[in-house]
């Protein structure tokens, strides 16, 4: 009997001082103090060494890949300088080649000659324009295929330590 009086006086103590601070009365519970069987704990540990040895390898695999994307991001950015350069340059190139041309022009003294003169500048304006189209293709693929290198080499590595 005076175990349960003594029990009861504590949880009144203890809503009494819960309640004096406006906090709601937090039940409490005791663990029993029981040995964990042994197998338990070695599977526990297992796992715990299994997950931890997980989150390492994802680690290293998303530090390589972090490496892998910005070295493809700057073989990519470095390949698009050199392509959006020569469009420059090719820009400039027609662009002085139109000039002349229409200062070609502006001297003709009959219309034949300027049939003449606008169909020799269109052939060769054309034969230019292929050889810069040409030349763009060319340099794309080389970009394209300079940015996938780090991609392919990446990708051979996971798969080989895959299996």
């Amino acid at each position: 009997m005076t175990e349960t009086t003594t029990a009861t006086t504590k949880v009144k103590t203890a809503r009494h001082v819960a309640s004096s601070f406006g906090l709601p009365e937090m039940p409490k519970f005791e663990m029993p103090n029981m040995e964990m069987p042994e197998a338990f704990r070695e599977m526990a540990e297992k796992g715990v060494a299994h997950a931890k040895d997980t989150c390492e390898k994802a680690k290293a695999a998303s530090e390589e890949a972090a490496d892998l994307l910005e070295n493809t991001y700057a073989v990519m950015a470095k390949g698009l300088t050199e392509y959006n350069l020569k469009l420059i340059e090719i820009a400039r190139t027609n662009t002085r080649a139109a000039f002349d041309c229409t200062h070609e022009l502006l001297g003709v003294k009959s219309p034949s000659e300027f049939i003449e003169l606008s169909t020799a500048h269109m052939r060769k304006h054309f034969d230019i324009a292929s050889a810069q189209n040409k030349e763009l293709c060319a340099l794309a693929q080389e970009t394209a295929t300079e940015a996938a290198k780090p991609l392919n080499t990446g990708v051979s590595k996971a798969f080989k330590k895959a299996t």
